[in-house]
């Protein structure tokens, strides 16, 4: 029997098989509403066969979108336009989960067809904000120094987020803390040069993150899995490093995190990053392994050989997958046949198969 095919239960809910679609930005919406091309492209990868359907970041504030075209749960009104969705997707036999995020110092940009540069206040951008006054890359906005004030307060945000996202019907969490945003800009010691208890030493590093998953577990329901995506490393000297991950990894696991989604990168804009198949595989074994904790692998698996021996070799727990899921929405009905795997298709394409 595949190990990519079976099913894999975490607290009470039960995936039908280890294939998750990662959360892509889509920069498709207005004012942070989800519309139809966003139940397409989740839609699709459900009817597609997945196990767990993830939303691209969704913003825990207005102002911590990535663009003005991005996703968001700030406000109720959301809620209904997402629970559409999450219904669709559930219908099929998929989880569906959402990313919750704030961009920090990485917000108010153009989404990447219009050339990706920040955006001017006067062009309707707005100020972005950051542990520290350091911006993302020369030419870039310094931004706004948080205050411990202003801190609690987006720890209280995402924790509103939370109780949207079960009212729109979400049965997964993940909280964004990789590729240069805020919880990763608190983390990384090239981005956090704070001197007061969010600053400095490790533990105070974690403390956001740490105060973030406290405030989810208070609203999400205990019968539901949290998942927390980090960037293993910054890939370069006096950054965050894959042995920081390892002892992170234990403390969100002591803390009811439930599964790491291992990824890497995009705290700094001038990095040599060796990309390549399945490059970032050897992170989510060596979290599994070390910290005892479920992860998950990304990044450039593209085949159903790939996947099944990551899993068989017991490097991940869930394999989960972006731009694979971008060429192909089926790629989990032609995984099952390519490994041998009767996999019930939906019915208005069994004609097809």
């Amino acid at each position: 029997m595949s190990v990519l095919f079976q099913r894999l239960r975490i607290k009470d809910i039960e995936f039908r098989n280890r294939i998750v679609v990662s959360p892509m930005c889509q920069y498709s919406s207005q004012d942070g509403f989800p519309n139809d091309w966003h139940l397409v492209h989740l839609g699709s990868r459900a009817v597609g066969g997945a196990g767990l359907v993830i939303t691209e970041a969704a913003a825990v504030t207005e102002d911590g979108r990535i663009s003005p075209k991005d996703l968001g749960i700030w406000k109720d009104e959301h809620i209904a336009p997402l629970r559409r969705i999450t219904d669709f997707i559930q219908a099929q036999g998929a989880i569906a989960g959402v990313q919750l995020a704030h961009a920090g110092r990485k917000a108010s940009v153009r989404a990447p067809w219009e050339g990706g540069q920040a955006i001017a206040l006067d062009e309707g951008g707005w100020e972005v904000s950051a542990p520290s006054p350091i911006p993302f890359k020369e030419g870039d906005p310094v931004p706004h120094e948080l205050t411990r004030e202003e801190i609690q307060k987006l720890v209280g945000s995402f924790r509103e987020a939370s109780i949207r996202a079960v009212k729109a019907g979400f049965r997964l969490i993940e909280l964004h803390a990789a590729h240069g945003y805020l919880i990763h800009e608190f983390l990384s010691p090239l981005s956090n040069r704070r001197t007061d208890e969010y600053g400095g030493e490790f533990n105070n590093r974690i403390r956001f993150l740490l105060e973030i998953v406290g405030a989810v577990n208070e609203v999400w329901p205990s019968a539901y899995p949290l998942f927390v995506r980090i960037s293993a490393t910054d890939w370069t000297d006096k950054g965050w490093t894959p042995e920081d991950s390892v002892e992170l990894a234990r403390k969100l696991r002591d803390t009811g995190v439930d599964l790491i989604d291992c990824s890497s990168g995009g705290n700094l804009s001038q990095v040599n990053i060796p990309v390549g198949p399945r490059y970032q595989v050897p992170f989510a074994e060596k979290l599994k392994r070390e910290a005892g904790v479920l992860t998950g692998a990304v990044g450039m698996i593209t085949t159903s050989a790939e996947a099944e021996a990551i899993l068989t070799e017991g490097r991940a727990d869930m394999i989960i997958l972006a731009r694979q899921l971008l060429r192909d929405p089926y790629f989990p009905l032609h995984a099952a046949r390519e490994l041998g795997v009767d996999l019930p298709w939906p019915v208005q394409y069994e004609r097809a198969r």
